[in-house]
């Protein structure tokens, strides 16, 4: 039965919150776990239903897969049969794409639909197909689905046509199981990327990141199994952070991978949120008053995330004057703000990657959909800064992010509940 939340907004949040690991990073790493009959140990997976979903596909190819520890699990693809995929979920899970350059590289063939995910806009797999391409792989179209083929892998030079986080990824896998050096150029050095690299380091591949956004990998016959601990979310940490700054509230958020948040944290600086850092992986954030946004665009890492957009989206509604927000790569990416308009924001669309935004504008407690997974937290966020009750339905694509969001909300004073 569909489930919704219940929100009553004005609260003061106050306490301390928590990141858990890192969802983006998730996928790719337990996907490279299919490249080797070993055993591969994987720490920290954050309790979403993204990583449930690609969990059962791996199972569904007679994977091993056990949980040893609450939040790790031990896999071993010896036995895989990729015959048997469960196809219907990999058409819903956008995560799943990384599976194409696993199974080519065990299998040299991989016949897989299109993932599906988020409906944020345009999502094709067109950079995927032309990277394999290059990689001499024949690509064969078929009714709802893609035939991937080659008879004797060797390494190539590729170069994306943007910079395709997932595509990166993708290549990434395939890559380390071809001897030889594979040279990937225009290729995504975000935080996704440099795990895997660690990853399949681990596993026997000699990989190195360059400059110029080109990344080699020297490919080998056989890769060994794995023992890794996920990184925290960065995105998760983020919204927290900004969940603060929109509530005007005094919150401690932990395991803060710092680092991968330097563009976010300087510009939240800038625009006068107020907040310290207390050690090497938390922040304080504290009720800022005086906060100017102006401009606020997504950009390829190392600039600002477009997951993180939204939370400054709504965060805009809350501060002084108009404020530019521009997302470049999606153009379904701004429906949250059609939600918040109901709420009585007066957001003005330029085109579909560009709004403005005035404030400050009173929002309001009304019945609104979760459009996509960044979107829906962020509404959760305009929701707890809104006069009176939010019902906000399609919650499930709030849940394959974030972990049971609304018990660690109720922990720093969030009056929010779910109902089927």
């Amino acid at each position: 039965m569909p489930e919704k939340f219940i929100i009553n907004g004005e609260n003061k949040l106050k306490g301390e919150i928590e990141a858990r690991g890192a969802k983006n990073v998730a996928f790719p790493v337990l996907v490279a776990s299919l490249l080797t009959d070993q055993d591969c140990v994987i720490d920290n997976l954050p309790l979403i239903e993204d990583v449930f979903k690609i969990i059962e596909i791996i199972k569904s190819m007679d994977v091993d897969v056990q949980w040893i520890g609450p939040r790790k699990v031990k896999i071993n693809a010896k036995n895989i049969n990729p015959n048997k995929i469960k196809k219907e979920l990999v058409s819903k899970l956008r995560g799943s794409i990384s599976l194409f350059g696993a199974l080519l590289a065990r299998f040299h063939k991989a016949n897989l639909p299109q993932p599906g995910g988020c409906v944020i806009g345009s999502r094709p797999i067109t950079t995927h197909l032309d990277a394999f391409k290059q990689l001499g792989i024949t690509v064969t179209p078929e009714t709802n689905s893609f035939s991937l083929k080659i008879d004797d892998p060797k390494p190539a030079t590729v170069i994306l046509n943007e910079f395709s986080v997932s595509a990166t990824l993708n290549v990434l896998i395939y890559a380390s199981l071809v001897p030889g050096q594979t040279t990937i150029k225009i290729a995504d050095q975000d935080y996704q990327t440099q795990e895997l690299v660690k990853v399949l380091n681990k596993m026997g591949a000699k990989i190195k990141i360059h400059p110029f956004n080109t990344i080699t990998v020297d490919g080998v016959k056989k890769l060994k199994g794995f023992n890794y601990k996920l990184i925290y979310d960065p995105i998760e940490a983020g919204t927290f952070i900004l969940l603060a700054g929109a509530t005007k509230s005094n919150l401690i958020v932990k395991n803060v991978e710092i680092e991968l948040l330097d563009l976010v944290l300087k510009k939240l600086k800038d625009f006068g949120l107020i907040f310290k850092q207390l050690d090497k992986s938390t922040i304080e954030v504290m009720p800022s008053h005086n906060v100017k946004i102006e401009k606020i665009q997504a950009l390829p890492y190392p600039g600002m995330s477009t997951d993180l957009l939204p939370l400054f989206g709504v965060w805009a509604t809350q501060t002084e004057g108009m404020t530019l927000l521009h997302d470049p790569l999606y153009e379904g990416r701004l429906k949250y703000l059609e939600e918040l308009n109901k709420m009585g924001a007066n957001i003005i669309f330029s085109d579909p990657h560009r709004a403005i935004i005035p404030g400050p504008t009173p929002l309001y407690g009304v019945e609104i959909n979760s459009p996509d997974l960044r979107g829906g937290a962020s509404l959760i966020v305009g929701a707890l800064v809104a006069k009176g009750e939010t019902v906000i339905n399609n919650i499930y694509q709030i849940d394959r992010g974030y972990e049971k969001i609304e018990e660690r909300l109720q922990k720093i004073g969030a009056d929010i509940k779910r109902v089927s």
